[in-house]
């Protein structure tokens, strides 16, 4: 599979460079870069995006991570390998990730236990890589970048 066109990004570089300040400010957050990476993935596989999911999985293991907990992002409620913090940020990626799923989709319930365990600078950070991962998702899923393939987001 190839991609249907260059990522637009790159073909307007005003929006490049707003993207990639916006994901600077993101990384400065103070919400771990293993969390961050773990909002990125479950996003990405909820949306349906190969491409993210693969630069996801990469990333996320030169941060660290292990093949284990990878596995498991997806299945991640039943998993013991999850920190409660890395359980609030999922939930909130989740939910915000599936808007049109239901009204009222990040409910105040789960915005709680967020910010039981991430102050509001870590939860903007939080709430804007969920936007970012979305945005990634979906350009690359309408331009069908394959998996993989450098020409995303590199």
């Amino acid at each position: 599979m190839t991609a249907r066109m260059k990522n637009p990004a790159m073909l307007l570089p005003d929006a490049m460079t707003g993207i990639q300040n916006l994901y600077k400010a993101v990384q400065k957050g103070g919400v771990p870069a293993e969390t961050l990476e773990l909002v990125h993935l479950r996003a990405s596989q909820i949306n349906g995006c190969s491409a993210c999911v693969d630069f996801g999985l990469q990333a996320a293991r030169k941060n660290g991570e292990t093949d284990a907990r990878l596995f498991q992002v997806v299945a991640w409620r039943e998993s013991d390998l999850f920190t409660d913090a890395e359980r609030a940020a999922l939930k909130v990626t989740e939910a915000a990730t599936r808007l049109a799923d239901r009204p009222d989709a990040v409910t105040d319930e789960i915005w709680a236990e967020a910010a039981e365990q991430f102050d509001e600078q870590q939860l903007a950070a939080i709430v804007l890589m969920i936007g970012l991962t979305n945005l990634f998702n979906r350009i690359n899923t309408t331009i069908r970048q394959p998996a993989g393939g450098n020409g995303s987001w590199a």
